[in-house]
């Protein structure tokens, strides 16, 4: 792509900001052929697997995520350096372990619909779709390891299993109201903040950037994966699940301390903290009325919102060592139109 061509596409982005679609949308305008690229990548890869199997493969890559992982890799390249068929193979690579890790996800919580269809546990019950995420997560490291450069499958590998101890974490602390906010943060930043940092760092790295770009890269990453997981765990509680497109309230019913929850607690009174435990200690399901009426609910989701914001706003301090270009122009535009996001849960 030339300049001038990056240059129109972001002009169409910034056009695009006054009426944002749902979700993570105009940012990654600019490197939408590449996406489709990275499309195209995982849907071979649904060929590539016995006729038997590719069909279930097929549906679940579909109804997966919104690519976001893969447009941070290809902006983190062209920000360091050029964009070629690596990062758009790793960008699928990255993919391939959050879609997996969403099958997973979705078996936990017992979630129905995603991108308004019927989840792979809804439609082919659990026992299968762990299998189906066990083969995304093996072709995603099978992917890996076909990288010259070995770095390659050893951030992958390294990522996938930090991903898998944050959710097994998060697990063993449901409805433990000892949990901390550094407990959270360090469960966040390995379940949803690993991936975008190795995102960020090996796109910038198949650029050929130095050490120290790499490193920053790897750090804006880990800080935008963490603001949106804020940003998720916000919509759980005030979102719409016809705008989200997944089962939402999920994570009170699992008994899942998320940051708003945490700042609920924390501002509750002896009493509602007391009658709150208790209803941990039970197992109970929490819903959003019962928390309502326990302490200042807005309030604390308000704190979340801008917790999530202070990430944002330190990751964009770690763009600043990077030449001026549309690619880091993009990644920026990722950090305001999450922004823009969260200002719309508090709305």
């Amino acid at each position: 792509m030339t300049e001038r061509e990056a240059t129109s596409e972001t002009d169409a982005a910034d056009d695009a900001r006054a009426t944002p679609p749902p979700g993570l949308g105009f940012p990654f305008e600019l490197v939408r052929e590449r996406l489709s690229e990275v499309d195209a990548f995982i849907a071979g890869q649904a060929r590539s697997f016995d006729p038997g199997v590719e069909g279930y493969i097929a549906y679940v890559c579909e109804i997966g995520g919104k690519r976001i992982r893969p447009a941070l890799a290809i902006l983190a390249g062209g920000a360091a350096g050029e964009i070629d068929e690596r990062q758009v193979k790793i960008g699928a690579v990255v993919e391939l372990v959050h879609l997996a890790t969403l099958i997973h996800d979705d078996i936990m919580d017992g979630a129905e619909v995603r991108r308004e269809m019927p989840t792979a546990s809804a439609k082919w019950g659990s026992s299968l779709s762990v299998l189906l995420g066990d083969c995304l997560f093996a072709r995603a490291l099978e992917l890996a390891a076909s990288f010259e450069d070995t770095a390659v499958s050893r951030r992958v590998s390294a990522a996938a299993s930090a991903v898998c101890q944050g959710e097994i974490l998060q697990t063993q602390r449901r409805f433990d109201l000892s949990l901390s906010r550094e407990d959270y943060f360090k469960i966040i930043s390995m379940k949803t903040g690993a991936l975008f940092a190795v995102a960020t760092e090996l796109g910038s790295r198949a650029a050929g950037a130095d050490a120290a770009t790499q490193q920053g890269l790897r750090e804006f990453g880990m800080r935008v994966g963490t603001a949106y997981q804020i940003y998720d765990d916000c919509l759980d509680l005030v979102g719409s699940e016809e705008i989200a497109g997944k089962t939402l309230g999920t994570d009170l019913v699992k008994g899942k301390l998320t940051l708003p929850v945490l700042n609920l607690i924390a501002g509750a009174t002896d009493a509602q903290r007391d009658k709150l435990n208790k209803r941990l200690l039970l197992k109970e399901p929490i819903d959003v009325t019962a928390l309502a009426g326990i302490a200042d609910y807005d309030g604390a989701i308000e704190r979340a919102i801008d917790t999530a914001k202070e990430f944002l706003e330190e990751a964009r301090g770690h763009l600043v060592g990077l030449p001026g270009s549309p690619y880091r122009k993009g990644l920026e535009d990722v950090t305001l139109f999450l922004d823009a996001l969260l200002d719309g849960c508090s709305s």
